[in-house]
């Protein structure tokens, strides 16, 4: 019930998934990365250790499409599950449960994945997609950009409440600062709140000390 973006960037390595739903705190349980190792979003009938699960085995070296496999074969209820990933070399994968609710489904691009269910409409991810391979900026920006064009085309069919950035691998302040955790947990918009907080954040960290 929910519409999310993972992606890398192949310049600086910089791995970050932005997810938008229409329940709250999504942050909390959608969006998995580690620096170096890989991305996940994990939803529908969400199950957090997909994400947990998915990175150690990223780190184990596992592809990404292993990993996935692995984990749905130990999972009964793995139809009604959305997962998408995304190694540390671009390796990507997707899986859309055959219970998982209408309209659903992912697409893979370069260097990214899209996945939505209890959508609008397909167009929700086609949108996603276009926004993403033409915007400019940092990743952080291309993810934002991407989730905001998916509420722009319709996003979750209920409405909207949370949405949620995670990203690692870009510097923020000093080498020391090298992950971006944003949560919108209950806000009418929360993806215009969301961006409205990085840009707080952004110029705080680039203006003058």
């Amino acid at each position: 019930m929910t519409f999310s973006i993972v992606a890398r960037d192949s310049k600086t390595n910089a791995l970050g998934v932005c997810v938008a739903t229409a329940v709250p705190a999504v942050g909390s349980v959608v969006p998995h990365v580690e620096a170096g190792v890989g991305v996940i979003a994990t939803q529908a009938h969400t199950n957090v250790f997909y994400g947990i699960n998915g990175l150690k085995l990223l780190k184990m070296g596992f592809s990404a499409q292993t990993a996935l496999e692995a984990m749905l074969r130990e999972d009964k209820d793995r139809e009604k599950r959305q997962v998408i990933i995304i190694d540390t070399e671009g390796r990507k994968t997707a899986f859309t449960g055959k219970e998982t609710d209408q309209w659903k489904g992912h697409y893979i691009g370069r260097d990214f994945a899209v996945a939505g269910n209890m959508l609008v409409s397909g167009q929700v991810l086609k949108a996603m997609s276009e926004r993403f391979e033409f915007a400019k900026g940092n990743l952080a920006e291309r993810l934002l950009e991407a989730l905001e064009a998916g509420q722009e085309a319709g996003g979750d069919k209920r409405g909207q409440l949370s949405a949620a950035l995670l990203v690692a691998g870009e510097q923020w302040e000093t080498e020391t600062r090298p992950r971006l955790d944003l949560r919108v947990d209950a806000y009418p918009e929360p993806i215009r709140e969301l961006w409205r907080v990085y840009r707080v954040l952004r110029d705080y960290f680039q203006s003058p000390k």
